[in-house]
């Protein structure tokens, strides 16, 4: 979509949309704070959308760095809270500075003028109001990037559909397949059933991934999979939902990374590295399921690389 159209389809929806913080289910915790009244809800956002860093990164997968890196804002809070989690200081802490919309706007700006590939927002959707209001400042402007929303998989559908039309590339994560492991991992027994629909709609709204000329990412689906200790992950079970569910050709990041944080440290099964072999399984598993596109992690134990090589 060009930019006059996303100007127009943002015009529809930025004003309308900010009154979703009255009573706020953005998320499926639906909590129903009344942030704009200062309150803050179980994501911990407030009423101005507070943002933890923004810069170029060259550590995602290849089509999304690229050579020039992935222009990337992360916002502070999270629905999921997930109890390993890596940046806990964001999520679970709000460690971050606010940003109203003219400040939040030039941030994106600022990004694009350092020519990064695209605008990688991260766990957002607890400010998509804030965002899109942003966002439509930032297109009065010029900006012209794909923008891409890097999430936890943990989204309303609702949510999703004031995105469509905005966001070029989705990057969610399908984290967990069983609902006692969503209780365990974030208190969120429901997380399976709603990343499901969740990714059902991105695919519907983006499609399986398109490259330039140069393999750099234009629109599309792309889901991580986190390979977890003791299987908790429900691997099989994920993958098997990408490879019946999404379109064909829908890319998959399976992702050997996995380091115990925060309130992981010291869990009987969360609280270690996985092992090779978990993630030979998980790799079998992957052949298994048919599914080409994509990209895996080279396992390397304590010194684990985070470059991912093509499938």
């Amino acid at each position: 979509m060009n930019a006059s159209a996303k100007i127009r389809r943002l015009e529809e929806k930025a004003g309308r949309c900010k009154e979703l913080l009255e009573k706020c289910t953005l998320c499926p915790r639906a909590c129903g704070a009344d942030r704009l009244a200062g309150a803050r809800g179980r994501c911990g956002g407030g009423a101005v959308a507070r943002v933890a860093s923004a810069s170029a990164h060259h550590g995602e997968e290849p089509p999304i760095s690229g050579a020039r890196g992935s222009g990337t804002v992360f916002f502070a809070g999270c629905a999921m809270r997930c109890v390993f989690c890596q940046n806990f200081p964001l999520s679970h802490y709000g460690t971050g500075n606010d940003a109203p919309p003219e400040r939040l706007k030039e941030r994106f700006l600022g990004l694009a003028r350092r020519g990064v590939h695209n605008l990688n927002l991260v766990t957002g959707s607890h400010y998509v109001p804030q965002i899109l209001e942003a966002l439509l400042l930032a297109l009065r402007e010029g900006f012209d990037l794909p923008v891409l929303w890097n999430c936890s998989g943990y989204e309303t559908v609702e949510t999703l559909r004031l995105l469509d039309g905005v966001v070029d590339i989705y990057l969610p994560d399908f984290k967990l397949a069983s609902a006692k492991a969503g209780r365990e991992v974030a208190g969120a027994p429901d997380y399976p059933r709603v990343a499901r629909a969740a990714l059902v709609e991105m695919a519907r709204q983006v499609g399986p991934l398109v490259v330039d000329d140069e393999g750099i990412a234009r629109r599309g689906l792309v889901v991580r999979h986190l390979v977890l200790p003791g299987g908790r992950a429900g691997t099989r079970q994920v993958l098997g939902f990408i490879a019946r569910r999404l379109p064909a050709g829908t890319a998959v990041s399976l992702m050997a990374q996995y380091t115990p944080y925060h309130e992981a440290l010291g869990h009987p099964v969360l609280g270690r590295r996985i092992t090779r072999e978990e993630y030979a399984e998980a790799e079998r598993l992957l052949e298994e399921s048919g599914i080409e596109a994509g990209w895996r992690q080279e396992w390397e134990g304590e010194e684990q690389s985070t470059a991912n090589s093509q499938q």
